[in-house]
């Protein structure tokens, strides 16, 4: 049809790194001039869990934030920690942000936001109501290590995804991230040169439009 919704952009549920927050989050991704212009909306939400602050500039009014601890308010990528703690209540978070703040059409995740959004995918694509989204965008994403969350990743994620990987990432060194795009049905996979951040060169920035080219507002509901 022709009806006004159409004429949407598409809206992104935006899910930040480990340390970040939904501010910092948008600061470093949502000026005009690197979003996607005129075809997504990014929303950013704060991670619920607060990181301890670690020596580094922390203000009060925008602390950083995790999604999941591998350890006593600590997370490290690469550990498979035994009693991971938090993802719960990141999964109702991410779940109650889509349904009072959407309707969204797909997610963006950056590192451990990635990761969640991943997650978010394996669960929409079982059939997991609560996670009405079409896409995901997993930049610098990994696949959890945690014994506790492999079930995520044991049967092949059918939800369309684009990843991005920085060959000199190293913070999510490449190769995490390409073994997660391998649980995926038929992945999309990008490189650039560059470490760990959300690209916005014009190469990157044309791989992100083309892939949300394929999908239209309203799609994952």
């Amino acid at each position: 049809g022709s009806s006004m919704s159409d004429a949407r952009p598409l809206r992104l549920l935006a899910l930040h790194g480990y340390r970040q927050s939904g501010r910092r989050f948008r600061q470093r991704t949502g000026s005009p001039r690197k979003a996607p212009r005129g075809r997504a909306e990014l929303v950013a939400i704060d991670a619920p869990h607060l990181v301890p602050a670690g020596g580094e500039e922390a203000s009060d009014d925008d602390p950083p934030r995790g999604w999941w601890f591998s350890g006593p308010g600590a997370f490290e990528a690469s550990e498979a920690a035994e009693q991971p703690a938090g993802l719960e209540e990141s999964l109702e978070a991410v779940a109650r942000a889509l349904e009072e703040r959407g309707p969204f059409d797909g997610l963006l995740g950056f590192s451990q936001g990635a990761a969640l959004a991943a997650m978010v995918c394996a669960l929409r694509a079982r059939g997991d109501r609560r996670f009405p989204v079409a896409f995901a965008i997993l930049v610098a994403a990994f696949a959890s290590r945690a014994p506790a969350h492999l079930h995520f990743y044991r049967e092949p994620i059918a939800l369309p995804s684009l990843h991005v990987v920085g060959d000199t990432d190293a913070v999510i060194a490449a190769h995490l991230s390409a073994e997660l795009a391998r649980c995926f049905v038929e992945p999309v996979v990008v490189t650039h040169p560059g470490g760990h951040f959300v690209p916005v060169a014009a190469p990157q920035k044309q791989a992100y439009l083309d892939f949300l080219g394929r999908f239209c507002p309203g799609q994952g509901q």
